[in-house]
């Protein structure tokens, strides 16, 4: 068994690296520490750089087939593996990110003017998804109750209803971008909310567009199920979206995948990609097969070693900064901070973490209406840097 030290820190800086050589133009400081975006400070497991060195000594780096055998055959083994969902092989498709493949999702099933649903406040990409394909968002806010957020169920279905007006005028609904794992609450949906969600939007004739690429990071004792994977009907009215990029710390090389059982659905997606979405790159497949066969042993060490951080990170905010208050994850690396008890507007909020703690967060205006007051920060780094962020919040807080 091989041993990974998480604690060594890797310098990121000079690196052409957007999370760290990005924050002196997004937080106006080279002395802010960045946990904004989601990618971790943590070295990848070994034989993924194994297999890219391999694949980098052969000195030839042409063009690769757009689904290469050896990588379909990866994902099948993943799924069935960790989810225990069987997908054939024909379903997979791979694209270079899975928000451009939500792109070209919306852009499938969708035309100008129809509307698709989000849940607030979620990952901030989605409302540029949908308003740039000429689309309207249909808001079902999430609902946060004793420090837990859940679906408003009763106001999904509600969605649907005829909007007032002489003549009535139905709901134009096609779709939902359902986040689960959410992105940024870290709820790990359970299997009772995701039948009632796919029940109720099917019923209305629409899809379902799961974006699940933080389907493996996960807390103890939680357990995520693909939507796609509850019964044929989901499988059929949904497609999947899923990556190693958050897992294994692979989003430069932007390889993901989109599962879609159904041929039509699949057709027309394929039909939306062209000439605007191009496929994975070679490094892309090679990280992407060595992380989902031989990853394993890193994972489990880094699961172990993220639990920890958020640990150290909820008692020192229990303890040593009350004010904020922290919404318990049970999945992803980021941490939804409740600071309404700050009393803050939402941008002096952002410009207190940035200016005056230097700490770089993601604000959670940007999630949407229901971020207002909000922090995003990212866990997925050695604990020392996660020490010093905290002690800088302190201080600031304790100056006010």
């Amino acid at each position: 068994m091989m041993k990974y030290d998480f604690d060594h820190s890797i310098s990121r800086k000079n690196t052409d690296c957007a999370k760290w050589d990005g924050a002196l133009s997004l937080f106006g400081s080279p002395e802010v520490i960045p946990m904004w975006v989601a990618d971790m400070d943590i070295p990848i497991a070994k034989p993924i750089t194994d297999a890219i060195k391999k694949r980098a000594d052969h000195k030839i780096y042409g063009y690769s087939l757009p689904r290469p055998a050896s990588v379909v055959d990866a994902v099948i083994y993943r799924m069935q593996k960790r989810c225990g969902w069987k997908v054939n092989p024909e379903w997979i498709v791979f694209t270079p990110g899975i928000v451009p493949a939500l792109y070209a999702a919306v852009k499938a099933y969708t035309h100008p003017g129809d509307e698709v649903i989000l849940q607030d406040p979620v990952y901030h990409p989605f409302w540029n998804v949908i308003k740039n394909n000429g689309c309207h968002v249909v808001n079902n806010k999430l609902v946060l109750q004793n420090g837990r957020y859940g679906m408003d169920l009763e106001g999904l279905d509600a969605c649907f209803a005829i909007r007032h007006g002489r003549p009535p005028i139905p709901h134009r609904i096609r779709l939902m971008l359902l986040c689960s794992p959410h992105n940024p609450v870290g709820r790990v949906w359970t299997k009772e909310e995701l039948i009632r969600t796919g029940e109720i939007v099917i019923r209305h004739n629409a899809i379902i567009v799961s974006d699940e690429v933080h389907g493996e990071l996960l807390f103890p004792d939680i357990t995520h199920t693909p939507f796609a994977a509850l019964s044929e009907e989901f499988e059929q009215n949904s497609i999947t979206c899923i990556s190693p990029s958050k897992t294994f710390n692979l989003a430069g090389l932007e390889a993901s995948v989109v599962i879609i059982p159904n041929a039509g659905l699949r057709k027309q997606f394929q039909e939306a990609r062209k000439g605007i979405l191009p496929g994975v790159n070679v490094f892309g497949f090679v990280a992407m097969e060595a992380a989902y066969r031989y990853g394993d042993e890193w994972l489990g060490q880094f699961l172990v070693y993220l639990h920890k951080n958020y640990e150290f990170l909820f008692d020192y905010f229990e303890k040593k900064i009350p004010k904020i208050k922290v919404i318990q994850p049970e999945g992803t690396y980021l941490i939804w901070l409740d600071c309404r008890e700050l009393g803050f507007d939402p941008v002096y909020l952002r410009d207190f973490m940035a200016k005056e703690a230097k700490v770089g967060l993601d604000e959670g205006y940007l999630f949407g209406q229901g971020g207002e007051g909000f922090m995003r920060m990212n866990i997925a780094c050695p604990r020392f840097v996660l020490s010093e962020a905290l002690r800088r919040i302190e201080n600031a807080v304790k100056n006010l």
